[in-house]
């Protein structure tokens, strides 16, 4: 007996369990983030890049944390995916605000966003139909070599000083999720629009 009741899970709160207050928090980290890049000057973009990679860590945890504990909430499924786009999002304008993006590599930035947007207007329509679409491993790699790219971006010009090739890796690398973006954005749709033919 005791067997059984020591597989239930603990009781939590769906509000402000862990995985949750790392959503929040990744979600106030980004006018954080945008603030020192702002700011201007090397020790501000270390800084902005300290809670940047602090963010991207609690965005495997709270996922994780939720399925190992059994705290998997509405409010949770629903702001880490905002949580996710708006960092993504915000950190991308803030850089080609700060000229860090320019020219021709504004459009590797306008890909990611383009279909961040479109990707999620078709989940929130197939999402009433009650059909999920599946994150592919494939947007998983992109996810991680976008955020990766953005890191290396962040960091730029204070990131030169260390390793000269920092802004030149970041940019290459954001093509390269553009990319991959492309990609997922293509497969993403060719089996949403099914459903929406269907419909």
């Amino acid at each position: 007996m005791s067997g059984i009741e020591s597989e239930k899970p603990l009781p939590y709160s769906k509000v402000w369990n862990l995985p949750n207050i790392l959503t929040y928090g990744r979600i106030a980290a980004v006018p954080v983030v945008a603030g020192l890049l702002l700011w201007g000057g090397n020790g501000a973009r270390w800084a902005a890049l300290a809670v940047y990679v602090v963010a991207a860590i609690s965005d495997f945890f709270d996922g994780y944390l939720a399925r190992r504990w059994q705290q998997q909430s509405s409010i949770g499924r629903m702001l880490d995916p905002i949580a996710d786009k708006v960092l993504v999002a915000v950190v991308l304008l803030v850089l080609c605000a700060d000229d860090i993006l320019r020219g021709g590599h504004i459009w590797a930035a306008v890909i990611i966003l383009s279909r961040e947007v479109l990707v999620s207007g078709l989940r929130e329509y197939l999402g009433e139909l009650q059909v999920s679409v599946p994150v592919t491993r494939i947007a998983k790699w992109k996810t991680a070599v976008q955020m990766l790219a953005i890191g290396f971006l962040i960091a730029g010009p204070a990131g030169d000083t260390v390793f000269p090739y920092t802004t030149g890796l970041g940019i290459a690398m954001l093509w390269v999720a553009a990319g991959l973006t492309l990609y997922t954005g293509y497969d993403y749709f060719r089996a949403g629009l099914r459903h929406v033919v269907d419909e």
